[in-house]
């Protein structure tokens, strides 16, 4: 039986390698908005806008690190056809660092293997060459390329629709699925060498 997304219990505080999703907080309002009047491209994700609409869910993503708020992520759930689909920002001076690989990558987790749901759909803007790249090595696949009438600078967009099945899922991340701990993502800005303790050469040594 499916569960609706937006009923599930108490799973706002998803945690990952790198960040967390909670709810969004009043005080969070200052960094959102930031994040949506910095953003370069003026149709596009806007977080504020986001928390504002009450039909979709929408969580702030913070990294572990250091606890600040770096993006937001909504999820818009169809429990009778068993899909869903979200929307993911991450402000401009905190990308680059596996943030939003981590966060979806929670999302998935929570949506296919706790609330049972069977296919996740996005539509990425055919220009969106980082989002496309992100998705493709989520395990999407691309399922069509529909025309846009709408011009943005002189050109005609087209949108990329892109698709992930809960089996796909499961097969693209067969150690997270097993032991539902992520699976350490590759070097980003804040990676670190995880430190020694003081009895590593006695160990070795002994080994």
């Amino acid at each position: 039986m499916l569960i609706n997304a937006r009923r599930a219990p108490g799973w706002v505080n998803g945690t990952g390698w790198k960040v967390r999703l909670r709810e969004v907080r009043p005080s969070d309002r200052r960094t959102l908005t930031g994040f949506d009047r910095d953003a370069d491209n003026p149709g596009g994700y806007r977080h504020w806008a986001r928390h504002r609409r009450g039909a979709d869910l929408h969580f702030a993503i913070e990294a572990l690190h250091n606890r600040t708020l770096v993006g937001s992520i909504w999820v818009s759930a169809d429990p009778t056809t068993g899909t869903f689909s979200y929307g993911i920002g991450v402000g401009a001076q905190h990308r680059r660092c596996g943030y939003a690989a981590d966060a979806v990558t929670i999302l998935l987790t929570h949506m296919f293997g706790r609330c049972g749901y069977r296919k996740c759909e996005v539509s990425v803007s055919g220009s969106n060459f980082a989002s496309l790249s992100l998705h493709g090595e989520l395990g999407f696949r691309e399922e069509g390329r529909p025309r846009d009438t709408e011009l943005l600078l002189g050109e005609v967009k087209f949108p990329v629709l892109m698709g992930l099945t809960a089996a796909g899922f499961a097969a693209h991340h067969p150690a997270f699925t097993a032991s539902r701990v992520p699976p350490r993502p590759t070097r980003g800005r804040h990676w670190r060498t995880p430190r020694r303790g003081r009895h590593w050469r006695a160990r070795t040594a002994a080994a």
